[in-house]
């Protein structure tokens, strides 16, 4: 571990200012931070500690869920409000890590999570993103867990939460706080594919901190499922997990939301495989047809074209499996 200096600050706006003097990174939870320092895959020499800066878990009046940023996985998917009215954000983070994980994680670090590949944690090997125009010695390496849509010849790597698939399907919003002042995106815009700047995995701007996460009201999102295909039962990361909510009245799908882990750089959100979905009859040959839509693009490296077939039939169980379940009434 190399020496770095600890600060601590009482509110956002000071916690950004004193990041951007120092040329900091923010410290919370330290789940995924911590390990890179450690391996020396991460070498700040200032860290701000911003955990106890936003811990809310609020429902707003019109039924916006606000999750702050420094509220822990575990708070998050025990609240009991997100349990009744967003169960796939509950399910999607009890699928993932282990419990005293979930205890330290937060909402903002969980966002942000580095790269799933091996290459990007040994310091030894060629990566693009942690030293730009090294190379990537995944692409001839082993590619079994890595990404079969929106890659590129500079990173394979995959996106490693499991939150961040519920969040992009249930149409999230990062709301930030940088020394121009805060902003909100939508969260399937914050993280990039590699394209030729693989070092660029946010479109964050220097030294922004998240403040929150916000989930706008969906009382038809309680029927949903998050099914996550993993290499075994517990604590390992996704070779493929889907977040689907399906809104179906009198056999016709009315709404749809779909989204893919373990896939691609980013979550990925099938928003074609919704507009095949939506206003359609239930079938199995609609469900089949929205998969393929859903993977159509996929290229598969050289050891994990089964991710596709993989993908695919996900897909489709997890869409069945809604389309089985009694409709909630609102």
């Amino acid at each position: 571990m190399r020496p770095f200096t600890y600060l601590r600050s009482d509110d956002v706006a000071a916690a950004v200012e004193l990041a951007a003097g120092a040329g900091a990174r923010y410290l919370a939870g330290g789940t995924n931070l911590v390990d890179l320092m450690r391996q020396g895959v991460e070498t700040p020499e200032v860290l701000v500690d911003v955990r106890s800066l936003t811990r809310q878990i609020e429902v707003e009046p019109d039924g916006t869920l606000v999750l702050g940023a420094g509220a822990t996985n575990t708070a998050v998917a025990e609240h009991p409000r997100v349990r009744a009215d967003f169960p796939l954000i509950s399910r999607a983070i009890l699928n993932g890590a282990t419990g005293q994980i979930r205890n330290m994680a937060t909402v903002g670090g969980n966002v942000l999570q580095r790269p799933r590949c091996l290459y990007f944690y040994d310091t030894a090997s060629r990566c693009n993103r942690r030293e730009p125009g090294a190379g990537c010695d995944a692409l001839d390496g082993g590619t079994h867990n890595h990404a079969v849509l929106g890659h590129s010849p500079h990173c394979v790597a995959t996106h490693p939460s499991d939150l961040c698939v519920a969040l992009a399907a249930l149409d999230a919003r990062v709301h930030l706080h940088g020394p121009g002042g805060p902003r909100v995106v939508d969260l399937t815009d914050l993280h990039r594919l590699p394209g030729d700047e693989p070092a660029r995995e946010t479109n964050l701007e220097p030294y922004e901190l998240i403040t929150a996460v916000s989930v706008p009201p969906a009382p038809w999102g309680r029927r949903c499922v998050y099914r996550k295909v993993r290499e075994r039962a517990s604590y390992a990361f996704a070779l493929v997990s889907v977040a689907a909510v399906l809104d179906v009245d009198r056999g016709v799908v009315r709404r749809s939301r779909l989204a893919l882990g373990g896939v691609a750089a980013k979550p990925w959100r099938a928003r074609e495989a919704e507009r095949v979905l939506d206003g359609q009859p239930v079938s199995p040959e609609l469900f089949e047809e929205a998969a393929r839509t859903a993977l159509r693009n996929a290229v598969p490296l050289r050891d994990n074209a089964y991710k596709i077939p993989l993908a695919t039939r996900s897909v489709v169980a997890a869409l069945t499996q809604l389309a089985e379940e009694p409709q909630e009434a609102p």
